[in-house]
């Protein structure tokens, strides 16, 4: 679940943007979907993004990419709110979580499921530690395929 160069590069560019107007970056993706590429930066603050912040970043970032050009294919650019169900990647977005509810979906079965639900226990580089059915795993993070909050409504 590392950054490529790109997507470190892109999250360096627009943390500063977003600290300025009370914002942080939850992540950045760069991405090829279909024949095109999509630079995705995901943007949130104490009671969510709104649409306005997003608009701010958005043409910020886009004047900073015109004027560097650090990215030689085609793209395009899309700025938006983490989200309620935003995925969980860095060290200090599983320490955040510990206690919540969240959908893991992994790479093989474990006790016969790919995707779950399940409570966040604990979180290292190389083991993701959920109570799921009152048991606790210790799931190697090489098996993790995502992490994600769980939305209850």
């Amino acid at each position: 679940m590392a950054y490529s160069k790109i997507e470190q590069l892109i999250f360096e560019l627009v943390e500063p943007m977003a600290f300025a107007n009370n914002l942080s970056v939850w992540d950045v993706e760069f991405l090829k979907e279909g024949k095109s590429h999509v630079l995705r930066v995901y943007i949130d603050k104490e009671h969510g993004a709104s649409i306005d912040d997003c608009e701010k970043i958005s043409v910020a970032l886009s004047e900073k990419l015109d004027e560097l050009d650090p990215i030689s294919s085609p793209y395009s650019l899309e700025v938006s709110s983490a989200g309620l169900d935003r995925k969980l990647k860095r060290e200090s977005d599983f320490v955040q979580y510990i206690g919540h509810l969240i959908d893991v979906k992994l790479y093989a079965p474990v006790q016969g499921v790919k995707d779950f639900t399940a409570e966040l226990c604990g979180y290292s580089k190389e083991v993701l530690s959920v109570r799921y059915e009152n048991e606790i795993l210790e799931l190697p993070m090489s098996q993790v395929a995502s992490v994600r909050l769980t939305v209850i409504f």
